[in-house]
């Protein structure tokens, strides 16, 4: 009926996805569409022409009724006329529809499609949530025409108009019960329409809501280790600048290649925020990049060692890069807030899952290592965001003997037939260590 009237309902949208095969029927929007601020002039001329022109024809085949005149016409139009309203009032609407279609009966007008504007006008009320004044009007209607067809009729025109037969009765009362059923059919699709279309917004937002912290995690991670390498260089080079020339030059050039290293992986996050979609120029970190890592923590003056339990495995990508940004805010939390110029990293790879934990000596050596400890710094809530959404786990918090450890569980979901390769029963453990370098 859309394509027939040419409106468009407010809100509507192609049929698609689940459920999608129904929003093109005629309860989506146009004739029966919700209350709005647009005038349905299109499909109300429509009404008016079917009514004018399918009564004419009729009243050919009924000369014992009245004959249309200015007063038969005028209450032709008027339902039509009325269905303008049924947007914006439509308890009005089938109220007044029903009325003037009952004034017809009562003249004694030839039968035809005058219904049709109780239809339309009866359906838009009950889409629109007024079923009360809907069944008051269809019942009113019905009532009305029942004390005009064997009471009334004696005393209305046309003259000698006989009584009308109870059999059919039976059909005007499933007539007025099936459009009750289509008008209740119609609010039933709008709701689950509006319940679809209130859950695809929510869809929406919460993957907007999750892209924007996944993005706000790798931007603090990328940007907390580098500022902190960064931070400590400068203080060497400002405290050495002019003892040991060549010791600030080598802090000067830890800085440049920590700036050069967070600027590429900043760019790699905006690029995926400019071109959605499309594929990264450069794959994501991961634990192959841990010598690096640990190259970079030895540049701030901090002893990585990295200790290996079990058969390293490839990991899932998503895997891979929570396993090392994991590690990467330890080492940076252990740079900026601890005393320990040594930290111990230990992965340990089992069958269903990857276990991290990065251990420091203590002690601490800042005030705000309190909140870092219950977990109120951004780094440990960005950790365990990225283990929870992997399905794992992340405990932080200090050690007996004074130091700090982040310990975290990540289930491997898939690992490539190339590597299904099968466990020792006692795994050797085998250490590096990343030299130290004095300031």
């Amino acid at each position: 009926m859309h394509e027939f009237t040419g409106e468009r309902g407010p809100g509507r949208e192609p049929g698609r996805g689940p459920g999608g095969w129904w929003r093109g029927a005629p309860w989506y929007g146009g004739p029966f569409g919700p209350p709005g601020t647009s005038v349905p002039w299109r499909s109300s001329l429509v009404v008016a022409v079917v009514q004018l022109v399918g009564t004419g024809f009729a009243a050919q085949r009924q000369p014992d009724r009245s004959d249309l005149g200015p007063g038969l016409y005028a209450l032709l139009l008027a339902g039509p006329a009325l269905l303008l309203l049924r947007h914006r009032h439509p308890r009005l609407a089938v109220l007044g529809v029903s009325a003037v279609t009952l004034g017809y009966l009562a003249v004694g007008g030839p039968n035809g499609p005058v219904f049709l504007s109780v239809v339309v006008a009866c359906v838009a009320a009950v889409a629109a949530g007024q079923r009360v004044a809907a069944w008051c009007a269809v019942g009113a209607l019905w009532a009305g025409r029942l004390l005009i067809a064997h009471w009334l009729y004696r005393w209305l025109p046309p003259p000698g108009d006989p009584s009308a037969g109870w059999g059919q009765e039976v059909a005007v009362a499933a007539w007025a019960a099936a459009v009750l059923a289509a008008a209740e059919l119609v609010r039933v699709r709008r709701e689950q329409w509006a319940r679809e279309r209130a859950e695809r917004a929510a869809a929406v937002r919460r993957r907007a809501d999750e892209e924007r912290l996944r993005i706000a995690r790798e931007l603090h991670d990328v940007l907390a280790h580098s500022i902190s390498v960064i931070n400590v260089q400068a203080g060497v080079g400002l405290a050495l600048l002019d003892q040991d020339p060549e010791q600030a030059r080598t802090a000067l050039t830890t800085i440049k290649a920590a700036s050069k290293e967070a600027l590429g992986e900043v760019r790699q996050v905006l690029d995926t925020l400019r071109a959605s979609g499309a594929a990264p120029r450069q794959p994501a970190p991961g634990l192959d990049r841990l010598p690096e890592l640990t190259e970079q923590a030895a540049g701030a003056g901090l002893t990585v060692e990295v200790a290996t339990r079990g058969t390293p495995a490839a990991l899932p990508p998503g895997t891979d890069l929570a396993a090392f940004r994991i590690v990467q805010e330890a080492l940076t939390n252990i740079v900026r807030h601890s005393g320990s110029r040594t930290a111990h990293v230990r992965l340990s790879y089992a069958p269903e899952e990857l276990e991290l934990r990065v251990d420091d000596d203590g002690p601490a050596t800042t005030d705000d290592t309190a909140g870092r400890a219950t977990g109120g710094g951004n780094g440990l809530v960005g950790m365990r965001e990225r283990a929870a959404a992997l399905g794992g786990t992340v405990e932080a918090g200090p050690c007996p003997d004074g130091g700090f450890r982040v310990h975290a569980r990540i289930p491997l979901t898939a690992t490539p037939a190339a590597h299904d390769a099968p466990q020792t029963a006692a795994p050797e453990e085998t250490k590096t260590a990343a030299p130290e370098e004095t300031p």
